[in-house]
């Protein structure tokens, strides 16, 4: 979650995104997680009829937004148990790999981890005979191209924000869903359904040393 200082609001923002999807095709990611949208990924009530949603996150944001959608009670949320902080390193020494794509993959990562887990240990009683999808998301902040991680310590977000302040900078969410037992066979039981980046370009207002401390 980007807040952007703005003395309330956010001056100016825009939004964007594109998806990957199981035949590897891009377009809008609009709506991909609503329920309405199932058959798309080649789900329907009449094949199958109870499907479960596991959030590879403790985010009480992410958990706050599935509520707002109308899913409260009904995922559960537990932490992915991909090793972040290896597979940044990994991505971020390679010069071929975009703020949105390194978002998107992170998503993705964190949701495979969670499969493999859940087919492995099958925890939390997931059949793996019956569907469940797992959501994986991640938000980077992007300023002129530059990843800014997540700040260590009190001084690392100080300047942070001293670098963001009166400036544009992209907020990129990449977001992946994989389903366990979607089909029949075995080949398939594991698989990724699609997976994309929304971003938003957002400006700060300027600020002093003391919005920044208060802050």
């Amino acid at each position: 979650e980007n807040i952007a200082m703005s003395g309330g609001r956010v001056l100016n923002s825009s939004r964007g995104s594109t998806e990957q999807s199981i035949d590897g095709s891009k377009g809008s990611s609009c709506g991909s997680l609503l329920v309405s949208n199932l058959h798309k990924i080649g789900l329907t009530s009449e094949t199958n009829p109870e499907f479960r949603l596991v959030l590879a996150s403790q985010s009480p944001r992410r958990r706050e937004i599935l509520d707002m959608m109308g899913l409260a009670g009904r995922y559960s949320a537990e932490p992915s148990p991909l090793n972040e902080q290896i597979l940044q390193e990994e991505l971020s020494s390679r010069k071929d790999i975009s703020p949105p794509e390194y978002a998107r993959i992170l998503a993705e990562r964190k949701a495979h981890a969670m499969g493999e887990k859940l087919l492995t240990e099958q925890c939390n009683g997931v059949d793996v005979n019956s569907v469940t999808f797992i959501l994986g998301s991640d938000t980077i902040v992007d300023l002129g191209g530059h990843i800014m991680e997540k700040p260590v310590d009190e001084r690392d977000a100080f300047e942070m924000l001293q670098k963001l302040s009166g400036n544009w900078h992209e907020v990129h969410t990449g977001v992946a869903v994989y389903g366990v037992g979607v089909k029949g066979s075995p080949e398939e039981k594991f698989q990724l359904m699609f997976s994309f980046t929304d971003t938003a370009r957002v400006k700060f207002a300027d600020l002093s040393e003391t919005d920044v401390r208060s802050y």
